[in-house]
């Protein structure tokens, strides 16, 4: 699938898209609901609150003139009361009957008051009303489903030398106008912001999954062998880092690819040589040599060294290909190294004496400790020796030598030769190949090296390859750390002689 075929999926088809969506949405709607719930219970409850606040700080200062002077000899009081209150002053006397009825600082006639006199009426009807008859002052708030509609004050006061009672009534119905009209204003707002955001939040999440989906896109491709797909993104983010990441695995994929052929190519290489010596001299004992005593056993000697090392390189590659997948677990004892070390170094000097090479075990003592796997350590041995050998011209002599300092037990196969490059001596490790051999010489599977990073790996042993004195040496360590945290016995649980190694099939 190409970013076209992406730009024309459906939005919603993507379950990741469907799910960024819904949450931007839910976020969206979340905050919108805050909103509504501050808006009517904080902002409108503390609306009507300052107005009532502000009514009753207006009628503070004139409280005290209620109670000291007679209303009927200051009637521009009354009017200034009603005009303040902003809305509607009834004043009646001790009885209940009406006096005077005030609007919006305005006196009503007789006439009008009787049509609009239902505020007094309810008064003589509430329960508040006892609280007139003795003279005490009170407050009330009407209240209805959408919350505070208005609120009256009752004062006790002087009237023509007879008691009376003031009560304001202011109504907050144009308050609530506002409100209603800021609910309006706020339902339209609500509306627009869902629509605004829910196609924003559905071109983001498109947007944000559209690497992703290259990416997935990507990675598929290479499961299918499309080595050379790359996501291909450049952004500053973790996306871009995992776009990084998956075209270094590209590129580690193509460079394993080239390595996988390489390896088909010289292993069927190595593979088919020794199959064609072999049924070319069974073919010449068959045809040829059959009758002579002495050509045949060279021919079938011949067929049987070549068979068991086809029968080497096969177990070199499982083991190797057993190491890389995990499946081959380190069967650790106590061993002398040098047991180990002296025994491969017979088995592979009778190798050597057919090119009269010499291989010589140089050690000050004979006795190295070790916690390790005999058989593993045996499999490094041999591979090294044999590598030496295939790089060692005729009589010349091989050096193995053991020696133990403060970094811990070191052993060295040299052998003259031209050195190795500087930049093919990582690669020896790493490669899965086969150096060129002097002249025709093949011992060994020539897998060795890389089994022999894995397995010393595997031991947290130390290795590497120097040159000096025109000499190549192939060297491992095992650490002085490895010593001191594994203290070996008194007695070795198990002792590692020197045939019962060599003879050991690797």
């Amino acid at each position: 699938m190409n970013i076209r075929e992406i730009k024309g999926r459906p939005l919603f088809r993507s379950k990741i898209v469907l799910r960024l969506w819904l949450i931007m949405m839910a976020l969206v709607l979340l905050s919108v609901g805050f909103m509504w719930v501050v808006q009517i219970f904080l902002f409108e409850q503390n609306y009507v609150d300052s107005t009532i606040n502000e009514l009753r700080g207006r009628l503070e200062p004139m409280m005290e003139d209620l109670k000291t002077e007679d209303l009927a000899e200051n009637g521009s009081l009354i009017s200034y009361l009603s005009q303040s209150t902003g809305g509607k002053m009834v004043l009646m006397d001790r009885t209940g009957i009406l006096i005077a009825l005030y609007s919006y600082g305005y006196l009503l006639d007789r006439d009008v008051a009787d049509t609009e006199n239902v505020t007094w009426h309810n008064i003589r009807e509430s329960a508040e009303y006892a609280q007139v008859l003795r003279s005490e002052e009170y407050q009330k708030v009407y209240k209805n489903s959408s919350g505070i509609t208005a609120f009256e004050i009752g004062i006790p006061v002087t009237y023509d030398g007879q008691e009376a009672y003031i009560v304001l009534y202011h109504s907050l119905s144009e308050i609530h106008t506002v409100l209603d009209m800021n609910r309006r204003q706020l339902t339209a707002l609500t509306i627009i912001l869902a629509v605004v955001a829910a196609v924003l939040a559905a071109i983001l999440a498109k947007q944000f999954t559209k690497p992703i989906h290259i990416i997935k896109n990507t990675v598929n491709g290479l499961t299918k062998g499309d080595l050379a797909a790359t996501p291909g993104l450049q952004r500053n983010d973790e996306l871009g880092e995992l776009s990084d990441s998956v075209d270094e695995l590209g590129q580690a994929l193509q460079r394993l690819d080239v390595l996988r052929k390489e390896v088909i190519a010289n292993v069927s290489h190595e593979l088919r040589s020794p199959l064609a010596l072999v049924v070319g001299y069974a073919e010449m004992v068959r045809d040829v040599t059959w009758k002579n005593d002495v050509m045949r056993t060279q021919n079938l000697n011949l067929i049987i060294t070549e068979s068991r090392r086809l029968s080497e390189m096969v177990s070199d590659i499982m083991d190797y290909s057993q190491f890389q997948a995990g499946y081959i677990q380190m069967k650790k004892d106590w061993y002398n190294l040098y047991d180990i070390v002296d025994s491969e170094t017979e088995h592979c000097g009778k190798s050597a004496k057919d090119h009269q090479i010499e291989i010589r075990l140089i050690s000050p003592e004979t006795e190295f400790p070790v916690y390790a796997d005999a058989l593993k350590l045996t499999q490094v041995m041999r591979n090294l020796l044999y590598n030496a050998i295939n790089h060692t011209d005729d009589g010349q002599a091989i050096t193995v030598r053991m020696e133990k300092n403060r970094e811990g037990i070191r052993v060295s196969i040299e052998n003259p030769g031209d050195p190795i490059p500087e930049e093919e001596r990582e690669l020896i490790w790493e490669r899965y190949h086969r150096s060129q051999h002097q002249g025709s010489r093949r011992q060994g599977s020539g897998l060795g090296l890389s089994i022999v990073s894995t397995i010393l790996g595997a031991h947290e042993m130390e290795y590497g390859v120097d040159h000096r004195d025109g000499l190549t040496i192939f060297w491992f360590r095992y650490p002085e750390r490895l010593i001191k945290n594994q203290k070996p016995p008194k007695k070795h649980q198990q002792e590692v002689s020197g045939p019962s190694i060599a003879n050991t099939e690797t």
